[in-house]
């Protein structure tokens, strides 16, 4: 769908500088998806990876952010490879509902309620996200809690259209459970989407 140099504004790399690469197509439907156009992966252009590549070492971050759409709908052996190959950790951003083809070095897995995730890429998250639409999504964190590694780091994020209203019992909860931190959507505070 689209690439773009910037900050990473979630969860633990929030602030560090990064090469984005978003990838079209998604099936999994979140009504607060805020960017609906990566669902039709036919919409947007086809780009090999190796101008991808070129234009991620065009920047000095040795970043690359996978994310979409859903990713992990594809087979993406042959992204991690020339980029690793390059230096550059790669970090993917999945809901979980596929299993994740690639070699990464960060896995943020961000389930949704719209499309159940597979336990396989539970399994592999070093990071989970979930984004705190409503009261109940406090439990679905938790059950997703019991999916992860222990070593996994937990986030709840509020969905930006709905931040002032959730940002309270967020922040209300992480202080009854400090296991878990509060993500906040920093680019767009920024206003750099």
């Amino acid at each position: 769908m689209e690439y773009f140099y910037s900050v990473q504004g979630e969860g633990v790399f929030a602030g560090q500088a990064a090469f984005f690469i978003r990838l079209g197509g998604c099936d999994v439907g979140c009504v607060w998806c805020d960017v609906k156009d990566s669902w039709d992966a036919d919409k947007h252009p086809k780009l090999t990876v190796d101008f991808l590549l070129r234009e991620a070492l065009k920047h000095s971050s040795r970043i690359l952010i996978l994310t979409g759409g859903e990713p992990a709908m594809y087979d993406l052996r042959a992204f991690t490879e020339a980029f690793k190959e390059k230096g550059f950790r790669v970090h993917i951003e999945t809901s979980g509902a596929y299993p994740l083809v690639g070699t990464f070095d960060w896995v943020t897995f961000s389930p949704k309620k719209f499309k159940a995730p597979i336990s396989e890429s539970a399994m592999l998250a070093d990071e989970l996200k979930v984004v705190v639409f409503n009261k109940s999504d406090f439990e679905w964190a938790k059950s997703h809690s019991a999916l992860v590694p222990n070593s996994c780091k937990l986030y709840l994020q509020p969905e930006w259209d709905k931040r002032k209203e959730m940002e309270q019992l967020i922040f209300e909860y992480v202080l009854q459970n400090p296991r878990w931190q509060i993500s906040l959507q920093t680019h767009k505070y920024l206003g750099v989407d």
